[in-house]
């Protein structure tokens, strides 16, 4: 039984819940995933830099997949699969530099589709970079992300989000 004077209904508080549990599973991932589970050397200073080289990458990897898949949230032991699978090469022809991905991966389609996305965005910011300054750009590519993540959003959570922020 839950008791409590809070205004939601049921399933705002289901939804509360699943939202609490969304985020325990990127401390899980992390800490798994991610090698922050336990470092074996005592020396603090090599602990501190390795935990802080793995929270960078974490972070950067995560943007890259919310930019590769705007509508929900991927573990890194299956986006990692998926969007590292595929053999590249470069070919240059007239000044233009062309990539050509072979994909090897059973979900094919879905790679794809999320490669989109990829380009998208950096076809948005490369569009905008000229008149930007370095930090500018960065600030740029995840503002791109967060409306992409906002617009999977419900229309009755999303409106409240944009009225507290």
């Amino acid at each position: 039984m839950l008791v409590s004077n809070a205004k939601y209904g049921l399933a705002q508080v289901g939804q509360l819940y699943r939202d609490r549990a969304d985020c325990e599973n990127g401390f899980d991932e992390i800490k798994n995933q991610w090698g922050w589970g336990g470092y074996s050397t005592q020396d603090m200073e090599r602990r501190a830099l390795s935990a802080r080289a793995v929270a960078l990458i974490y972070n950067w990897w995560s943007w890259y997949v919310r930019l590769a898949n705007p509508k929900s949230r991927l573990e890194a032991k299956t986006s990692r699969p998926q969007l590292l699978s595929a053999v590249g090469h470069l070919s240059t022809h007239s000044r233009v530099n062309k990539i050509v991905l072979a994909l090897t991966h059973e979900a094919a389609s879905q790679i794809k589709a999320m490669i989109g996305n990829i380009r998208a965005g950096i076809a948005h910011i490369r569009g905008i970079a000229p008149q930007l300054k370095d930090g500018q750009r960065w600030y740029a590519l995840t503002r791109y992300i967060c409306e992409k993540i906002l617009a999977f959003v419900p229309h009755t959570l999303n409106s409240v989000a944009v009225a507290s922020g």
